[in-house]
């Protein structure tokens, strides 16, 4: 990650504006989870296990450092069986910092995706360990 100044209150005439590194987090995730062939987010390792996240907690599998006028992104993804991962992750970069710079106006620098493993879709767990009637 590029090295990042301190973040400072943008202050116009009516009073200061502060965007919480949450919300640019938030941002993020739900920029990520947009792209086709994202499965879900991922908080990261533990005890070897990647975490699978749903909607309800976007920030997960996101890390922001932010700046004056400028932000870093972080975003660890698992992607969808299948799926090209460079493309993917791509297709993540520009979403990312796309959502970020239309929604805050900091500029975004850089969006490194970590790709943490890949999952099958449900309905195809679904078939092979649904019983055969012969």
């Amino acid at each position: 990650m590029t090295e990042m100044v301190e973040p400072d209150d943008s202050i116009t005439e009516l009073g200061s504006i502060r965007i919480a590194n949450e919300v640019i987090e938030v941002i993020a995730g739900l920029a990520a989870v947009e792209v086709p062939g994202v499965a879900g987010m991922s908080g990261g390792v533990v005890g070897g296990i990647a975490e699978l996240l749903g909607r309800k907690n976007l920030s997960k599998g996101v890390k922001v450092e932010v700046g004056q006028k400028q932000c870093a992104v972080d975003v660890s993804i698992v992607a969808e069986y299948g799926a090209r991962i460079p493309d993917v992750a791509g297709a993540i970069q520009e979403n990312v910092k796309r959502a970020i710079e239309t929604m805050t106006g900091l500029e975004v620098v850089e969006v490194n995706v970590h790709v943490l493993g890949v999952a099958f879709r449900q309905e195809e767990k679904a078939e092979e360990t649904s019983p055969r009637v012969m």
